[in-house]
């Protein structure tokens, strides 16, 4: 059995409220993530029927001690004052075989002191969804959340409609976020927010405790830490739909999957949460919001380091996100070294993508396809105007010749960096229709296809085509 421990209960006192999960009426375990369970070490038998109240809040493990975490944020710009674990706890760490701890966090485990309007739970369709787009992201290569189990349950929770109540298993380095921070600056408690930054230092940077430096090469790390995850998500087409700073993870981690998308058809401005009316949280936004997002936490850590300290913090961003990106999007080109001009090329295939709507990732993904002494080239007739892209196409021999790089390599380069498949909206909603029939093979074959986007696999060709007219585009709501 996994052995748990519970530094936050422990070290933490008044940073959150300890409280166990309001079980689901008729709840049972609908589906788990088998590669994570290995990973973690599981027996097999945690997931029999007969211990489905491990994952459905009826049932704790030894060493659990759960609990809810308090913060704050600023959400849409503005700030929100006190927030928390509205409907998630925080059951304990696992301490794995390497000796790496991490957190189990149920979401959907019912109310908690911070759940202010909610009812503290979550519901099928939204479960499926974020189960679905964590374990897409690590099929990347991004930084995120693991999701470990889906709770199907009998229990009627009210949205716009009527909709079954869920759990879902969320598994994690740590769940602070900026909000944290936030929360002890906004009341006065500085005391606590510099216990609170200790804490994170000795457990997830102990190798800056002997630093002199200790505190800015903390919050320098963080700021670089969240520029090569920003650039992750742009180099695949993800939009996170709401980057408030409590859904901001300290660790550079992508956490609190929501109204989130990946482009179909690539648009510089691509809005995948309805409600984000003004186009805040829009793709071609996301770097400018997390630097914005950085800022407010250097101003709760305004009473620990000097203005200079997080000044030179600030500007590790930007230069972290530009290499990352360069170096994910030189990849997808088939470019090994680096030019003046590459940033030139780039965008001049986004902006003729941009404009006859081609799909993001499955015309970088042709880009392998093509041989530089070949005649036929099967992506050009995916674009209307021709001309333009023969154009951009001898542009682009013309600077992978000044490499010479055979196109076997090359091909096989680009392959490494653009996945064949992503989650599309419209493959999660089959996946949720089938879930709610209790038909988990839908959901199946799209998580496992999703564990291995760069594979051209028979098993997953249903998945691998653009979508319908009807499937692209579909945005979604923050409601779960």
């Amino acid at each position: 059995m996994p052995q748990f421990v519970h530094s936050y209960f422990d070290e933490l006192p008044g940073c959150y409220t300890a409280l166990s999960p309001t079980p689901l009426k008729g709840a049972r375990l609908l589906y788990h993530s088998e590669p994570l369970a290995v990973e973690l070490d599981l027996p097999s038998a945690l997931f029999e029927p007969e211990n489905s109240g491990v994952w459905a809040g009826e049932t704790l493990l030894p060493g659990m001690q759960p609990l809810a975490q308090v913060y704050s944020g600023h959400q849409f710009g503005a700030w929100a004052g006190q927030l928390g674990d509205g409907r998630g706890i925080l059951l304990g760490e696992q301490v794995t075989k390497s000796g790496t701890r991490l957190d189990w966090h149920l979401k959907g485990a019912g109310l908690t002191p911070y759940s202010r309007m909610g009812d503290g739970r979550a519901v099928l369709r939204s479960t499926v969804r974020e189960f679905l787009a964590s374990e897409a992201l690590h099929g990347l290569g991004i930084p995120t959340t693991r999701a470990l189990t889906i709770v199907a349950s009998d229990e009627p929770v009210y949205r716009e409609t009527v909709e079954r109540g869920s759990m879902m298993m969320r598994i994690a380095p740590s769940h602070i976020r900026f909000g944290h921070f936030e929360h002890f600056f906004y009341t006065g408690q500085q005391e606590q927010l510099r216990r609170f930054l200790d804490y994170v230092q000795c457990h997830h940077w102990p190798e800056l405790i002997n630093e002199s430096e200790r505190d800015f090469l903390w919050f320098k790390d963080v700021a670089e830490r969240t520029g090569r995850l920003i650039a992750a998500w742009q180099a695949v087409g993800f939009s996170h739909g709401v980057m408030n700073t409590d859904n901001m993870s300290i660790l550079g981690i992508t956490i609190d999957y929501g109204p989130y998308g990946f482009m179909d058809d690539y648009q510089s401005g691509f809005i995948c949460n309805h409600s984000d009316y003004q186009g805040r949280y829009a793709f071609h936004a996301q770097p400018s919001v997390a630097y914005w997002n950085l800022h407010r936490l250097a101003n709760a850590l305004s009473g620990i380091m000097s203005i200079e300290q997080l000044q030179a913090g600030l500007a590790a961003y930007e230069p972290a996100l530009r290499e990352e990106y360069g170096l994910r999007m030189r990849a997808k080109l088939g470019l090994f070294t680096r030019e003046e001009g590459d940033s030139d090329l780039l965008n001049a295939l986004l902006d003729l993508m941009e404009k006859e709507r081609r799909d993001y990732t499955l015309t970088l993904r042709g880009l392998s396809e093509i041989e530089q002494s070949g005649s036929s080239i099967a992506l050009r007739d995916d674009f209307i105007d021709r001309a333009a892209f023969d154009d951009w196409h001898r542009r682009w021999c013309e600077r992978l010749r000044r490499e010479d790089v055979d196109d076997a390599l090359r091909q096989e380069s680009i392959r490494a960096a653009s996945p064949r498949r992503v989650l599309r909206n419209y493959l999660a909603q089959q996946a949720i229709e089938g879930a709610e029939r209790d038909d988990v093979a839908p959901l199946s074959l799209l998580h496992r296809s999703l564990l291995n986007p760069y594979l051209d696999a028979k098993e997953f060709e249903s998945l691998d085509a653009p979508p319908p007219d009807e499937g692209k585009g579909i945005v979604v709501s923050c409601s779960s």
